[in-house]
């Protein structure tokens, strides 16, 4: 019987250094003058792991900038739907890519690129489509709306002896998130309440640290400071 699935889907250098960081700051960003202070905002608060996602038409030049300035920072892109879109951002410096659905096409496009890939799941079905084409790091979206850990739990049951494991997006803030961080399906959790458009737009660093650190202290705690 097959104990594991070979993940050819994402470096296990990345893999592991977002295990580490528990959290993944999820971004949405128009204005790519903030991309930078922005970065280092995340990462003066011990947020180093982002997710700028292709949702504005300032997204890829932001994340190439962030990629090439704030060397700390392990900078991926989100919202990768198309494969042209994969090589656009592997062009742009990100290190890896995440989707919110299953799309075989994409994953294939950044396989060949040699460019690690998370799509998303949140059936039975997705989990098994995304196994088959070697991935085992999945994104869990919408988390909260799909019935939170509980139907997690229920759904990875059936997939657990072959090393898969989720990052949950979607409706967690700093309230639910220690639940998910003290489950070991889950090596780090989206957090898209870290840096909210009113304090990009405000430039408010300051906050955005606060929240960072926040964050930070709480996955210390909740992982015994082995995050």
């Amino acid at each position: 019987m097959v104990s594991t699935i070979t993940n050819t889907a994402f470096s296990p250098a990345w893999r592991d250094r977002i295990q580490k960081s528990g959290v993944i700051a999820t971004i949405i960003l128009e204005d790519p003058d903030a991309a930078v202070p922005l970065a280092n905002a995340l990462c003066d608060g011990g947020v180093d792991c982002i997710e700028l996602t292709l949702r504005t038409e300032g997204a890829l030049e932001a994340l190439r900038r962030m990629s090439s300035e704030v060397p700390r920072a392990l900078v991926g892109a989100g919202t990768v739907l198309t494969p042209q879109q994969v090589h656009a951002c592997v062009e742009a410096g990100a290190k890896f890519g995440v989707a919110p659905g299953t799309n075989p096409r994409v994953i294939q496009e950044a396989q060949s690129a040699g460019w690690s890939f998370a799509p998303g799941v949140c059936t039975p079905s997705d989990v098994e489509r995304a196994l088959e084409l070697g991935c085992t790091l999945l994104k869990f979206f919408p988390c909260e709306p799909c019935g939170g850990l509980t139907y997690l739990r229920s759904i990875a049951a059936p997939f657990a002896h072959l090393g898969v494991q989720f990052v949950p997006l979607g409706g967690i803030d700093e309230h639910n998130a220690a639940s998910y961080l003290g489950d070991p399906l889950v090596p780090a959790i989206g957090g898209s309440w870290l840096a909210p458009k009113n304090l990009i737009h405000q430039r408010d660093w300051e906050s955005i640290t606060a929240r960072a650190r926040a964050i930070r202290e709480l996955i210390d705690r909740t992982r015994g400071g082995n995050s």
